[in-house]
């Protein structure tokens, strides 16, 4: 046997993350270098089996990122990335803000 085939494959550490309101979860996840985004969460999903609450865990629907970047699940990852699935939003922001501030203007009418 030679010296090259007797070297460990290279390896990468990657965390995926998952937040409701009530909880973060975090699996810290080891992965061969050429792993992909889909890996990594398949590794995660069975490092959470046992956890109360993961069932519940959108992990084939769920959009996913590195770092708060929207990324495919064929999308390669590098050493020390932290992969989020992403939750829906329950209310569009810019759509919150505006009722907000027609909200105010109503508020502001009436008080005149």
């Amino acid at each position: 046997m030679s010296p090259e085939s007797s070297a460990p494959a290279p390896r990468k550490r990657c965390t995926v993350a998952f937040a409701t309101r009530e909880r973060q979860y975090l699996w810290s996840v080891e992965l061969p270098s050429s792993a992909r985004i889909a890996e990594a969460l398949a590794a995660a999903r069975t490092q959470a089996a046992d956890e109360p609450g993961a069932a519940e865990i959108p992990w084939d629907s769920a959009p996913v990122g590195i770092f708060g970047e929207p990324r495919t699940r064929s999308d390669g990852c590098a050493d020390g990335d932290r992969i989020e699935l992403y939750r829906p939003l329950e209310q569009d922001p810019r759509e919150r803000r505006r009722e907000r501030v027609q909200r105010e203007r109503r508020a502001a009418r009436q008080r005149r």
